[in-house]
């Protein structure tokens, strides 16, 4: 939606795992550097763990872009494997073909005598075989306990079988435990994954934008990137989620300079935390809606005393210029405060005991005037 406004080719904050956008912090630098060095130097174990968003999978994917064609690999994605579909799911990886039985008819032992025969063929030709599973944590022990097995697939110089495993921080705690010691032992290589710095995520939204095709045109101020830092810890999947939502923000507010503000609202967006627009007088007349009442019936007394004091004469033109005052006075009443009208029958109901009380008023006046004359 904004790529156009902004000049983009693509969208610089995509949550896709694409090497092209890979920023190198220290950790991830040393990441990359320590899995080329454990699989050119034949380690055998390398394991990388980090929190969730922190850059594992894109690791993997630029790791495969920098291997040399001498490197053969199979790589598993769906971690959730028994024994047997993982013996299976990396042969067919590697390009491993059956001629004899179908692939649900191999035992486990023909499926590992099957790699074995196939790694054997591959150092035979001068190859590298190297095993990448992502998501290891999600492994269980009897699964982990068998890629242990498979790296003793070696001859009397080299492991045949290069292993790497990714993974969230529960992967290290399985490995931990005590039904996964041995292999344990066996892992030459940790790293550890770390989250960004504050100085880190300004280079790393820079160089995400200029990927994606941007001049320089689009900043963001020292207040907006302390706020995406609070918010994402350093993670880069959290980054990109705000950045995102902060360049729609920025686009409908038709600018090129993303602050503080921006970044509240983008929060706000992703959080569910939008508020939505108020009514108009929610709040400032219902604060004031009971003096105005009082108000209100101030003026209907001081109409009813002027009423009962009026004497007949003035009483008509009085009675029109009441009439139309509580007109409006209802009016302006009711479409402020959303009550129910008065009754119909209460205006005529008074308007007849006034009328009454006018009519016997020249009774009471003739009356006093015959008793003065007898007397």
């Amino acid at each position: 939606m904004y790529q156009e406004f902004y000049g983009l080719r693509e969208n610089p904050f995509a949550l896709t795992p694409d090497p092209q956008f890979l920023y190198l912090s220290e950790s991830h630098r040393t990441a990359i550097d320590s899995l080329l060095y454990g699989i050119e130097q034949r380690e055998g174990f390398i394991v990388i763990t980090g929190d969730i968003g922190t850059g594992k999978t894109t690791i993997c994917r630029a790791l495969l872009k920098r291997l040399d064609k001498n490197v053969k690999t199979a790589v598993i994605f769906n971690s959730f494997l028994t024994e047997e579909e993982l013996l299976e799911s990396i042969l067919l990886d590697f390009g491993f073909t059956s001629k004899g039985r179908t692939k649900k008819g191999r035992t486990k032992k023909e499926r590992i005598d099957a790699l074995n025969k196939l790694l054997i063929y591959l150092l035979s030709k001068g190859k590298n075989a190297v095993l990448i599973i992502d998501e290891a944590q999600n492994l269980s022990i009897p699964v982990l306990e068998q890629i242990r097995m498979l790296s003793n697939l070696e001859t009397e110089k080299e492991k045949l079988l290069q292993i790497i495993l990714l993974g969230q921080l529960e992967l290290d705690q399985k490995l931990q435990s005590s039904e996964l010691k041995q292999l344990s032992q066996r892992i030459a290589i940790r790293h550890h994954l770390l989250p960004l710095t504050p100085t880190e995520i300004e280079s790393y939204i820079y160089q995400r934008l200029m990927v994606a095709g941007s001049q320089g045109s689009i900043t963001f101020l020292k207040s907006a990137l302390n706020e995406i830092y609070k918010f994402s810890k350093g993670s880069p999947r959290l980054i990109n989620l705000l950045c995102g939502r902060a360049l729609l923000g920025s686009f409908v507010e038709q600018t090129y300079h993303i602050d503080k503000g921006i970044i509240k609202k983008a929060m706000d967006s992703l959080l569910g935390e939008e508020q939505s627009p108020k009514p108009f007088y929610s709040f400032s007349l219902t604060k004031s809606l009971p003096s105005f009442r009082i108000v209100l019936l101030s003026i209907f007394a001081f109409l009813l005393v002027g009423m009962l004091l009026t004497n007949q004469g003035y009483f008509n033109s009085f009675q029109n210029t009441k009439n139309f005052i509580w007109g409006r006075i209802q009016d302006i009443y009711f479409r402020i405060s959303g009550t129910t009208p008065l009754s119909a029958s209460t205006l005529p109901l008074d308007e007849e005991r006034v009328q009454e009380s006018a009519r016997n008023e020249p009774v009471k006046d003739s009356e006093r005037a015959s008793q003065e004359v007898s007397k």
